[in-house]
């Protein structure tokens, strides 16, 4: 999921909150704050949203007008059950047979020690742009700046990994043939839909993304318990047996274990998109922790209950194992529920693509915003501009343009495969970043969680566990496995994961070097290390 004088221990009209120890909150609750350290820090829960704003530097040009039932629903929507499932589900059942889903609990426990990190911070610092804006009070400006770097080229590409995958469905639904060209052109189009109902404004982008998860919720929900239920065909060892697939694809369990762990990450991403919109969240401070859980969690459950669902319902799970089957979710609720099912089917996963993408869009414009409003990304000026709508049309155009010039890449499948492979492992890096600033800047004294939301001395151990957690997901992902890539893909597609967070890195680097925005982040004075709730500038 961003800001800078020297001055006194807090900030105008607050006073600083004593240092303090209470008993750890429950995840996702809420706690009076534990202190801040230094004896340096604000209350962010105190005075008005657009106060707090202010004591944090900025001025509200955002519409705040999202409940938390409507900040649930854009980590809902990126995050998407239906979407997550598709991403992973034929992977992991090729790779690893029946006992893929075991994967899946593993990755969502893995990524509730991230929200629990994200809880705290976001508590505290309630800021559009998280990634960035977070590490910036944790760490130097330097490394603030390329975690914000990382992070937005990563839902940058993500978008239009989305785009693309959603356009197959649309010749489904209409019985259309799809060609390279074609589908880049209608990834184009969703892509243009998708900019249009954002930059009107967070109210219209919030009823067509509520329609979009009602939808899918309703459906998933009920197809996944009706599959279950009344179309089960296999008994539940088929969920402890792997169907000689590691064998298969030369791999022991453990090594094909660990490879199902590197995709299955991906069904479990985008509950950082509650962050994307706390500027736009009433009562952010409190609300955005307790939409993280209750996207990450609701999405969580419906995923597992899917992935276990079709593959008890599978007609013939080996058939996916040989690859003979490359849409196991198709073929399972076809055969559960009759062909009727499947344009109805294809109309919910549709939706579920598009709620998705306007969600996320959403999200890496208000990150663009973020950047730009500190003058610290490459066309600031423009790309910070808010219109009538109080809309980031600025940050929306330049994501927008972004993810198009990237679509292109359609036109060959080992092309935007790997994009695909790339944009799973730059999501993850961002998270191991922020995690790593945060746990860094506790042992150092730095900060201690000053929010709503506290999990006092156990913060510390969930923060060291998330750190394990992210920096081992991003070797796993990023470690190359033929596998993982279509057979007979070229040598840099088994490598896109590394090539792609190198290129994008260095890309960063350069910019680091040669335009120096770390300079403008500390242009008032403000330490490489802020601590806990340091004073910020005047609101810009």
């Amino acid at each position: 999921m961003n800001d800078h004088p020297p001055g006194p221990s807090a900030a105008p009209g607050t006073t600083a909150a004593p240092a303090a120890t209470t008993s750890p909150a429950a995840p996702g609750s809420t706690a009076p704050a534990t202190g801040t350290g230094t004896g340096t820090g604000t209350d962010p829960g105190a005075g008005t949203d657009a106060e707090r704003l202010a004591a944090l530097g900025y001025r509200q040009e955002l519409r705040r007008s999202l409940g938390v039932l409507g900040n649930i629903s854009m980590g809902f929507a990126v995050v998407s059950p239906v979407v997550g499932l598709y991403a992973v589900s034929q992977v992991g059942m090729s790779v690893a047979g029946g006992a893929w889903v075991w994967a899946l609990p593993v990755c969502l426990l893995g990524q509730i020690l991230v929200v629990c990190v994200y809880s705290e911070l976001a508590s505290q610092w309630p800021l559009a742009g998280g990634a960035y804006q977070w590490t910036r009070r944790l760490a130097g400006p330097s490394f603030a700046w390329m975690s914000g770097w990382l992070w937005q080229f990563a839902v940058m590409f993500a978008n239009t990994t989305v785009a693309y995958l959603a356009s197959p469905w649309f010749f489904a639904l209409f019985g259309l043939t799809p060609t390279p060209a074609r589908l880049v052109l209608v990834s184009a189009a969703f892509m243009l839909c998708c900019t249009l109902v954002n930059a009107y404004g967070i109210d219209l982008l919030r009823r067509f993304v509520s329609l979009g998860i009602a939808a899918e919720a309703i459906a998933s929900v009920l197809v996944g318990l009706a599959l279950l239920l009344f179309c089960r065909v296999h008994g539940f060892g088929l969920l402890t047996d792997t169907l000689h697939a590691p064998a298969a694809a030369g791999l022991s369990a453990p090594a094909a274990f660990l490879a199902v762990i590197a995709v299955g990450g991906w069904a479990f991403i985008g509950f950082d998109a509650c962050v994307s919109t706390a500027e736009e969240t009433r009562d952010a401070g409190r609300q955005v922790p307790r939409a993280m859980w209750y996207a990450l969690l609701s999405v969580g459950v419906v995923v597992i209950l899917n992935a276990v669902s079709v593959a008890l319902a599978h007609p013939d799970p080996a058939a996916v194992v040989a690859g003979a089957d490359l849409d196991p979710v198709t073929a399972a609720v076809t055969t559960g529920f009759g062909d009727w099912a499947a344009k109805p089917f294809v109309v919910v996963v549709l939706v579920s693509f598009t709620a998705c993408l306007m969600a996320s869009q959403g999200g890496a414009a208000r990150g663009l915003y973020s950047l730009a409003r500190d003058g610290v990304f490459p066309f600031s000026a423009q790309v910070r501009k808010v219109n009538r709508h109080r809309a980031p049309i600025g940050g929306l155009v330049a994501a927008t343009l972004v993810s198009s010039a990237a679509l292109p890449l359609g036109l060959r499948s080992t092309a935007i495969g790997s994009l695909i492979t790339f944009g799973t492992a730059a999501t993850f890096l961002p998270f191991f970043l922020l995690c790593l600033a945060a746990l860094t800047a506790r042992l150092r004294g730095h900060w201690r969680p000053a929010g709503q939301v506290s999990y006092g001395r156990a913060g510390t151990a969930l923060n060291a566990l998330a750190v394990l957690w992210t920096g081992l997901e991003v070797v796993n992902i990023c470690w190359p496995r033929t596998v993982l890539a279509p057979p007979g893909a070229p040598w840099y597609q088994v490598w896109a994961a590394l090539l792609g967070v190198g290129l994008v890195t260095l890309a960063g680097l350069g910019y680091l070097v040669l335009r120096r925005p770390q300079r403008l982040m500390r242009d008032d004075g403000a330490p490489d290390h802020p601590t806990s709730g340091a004073p910020e500038p005047a609101a810009r």
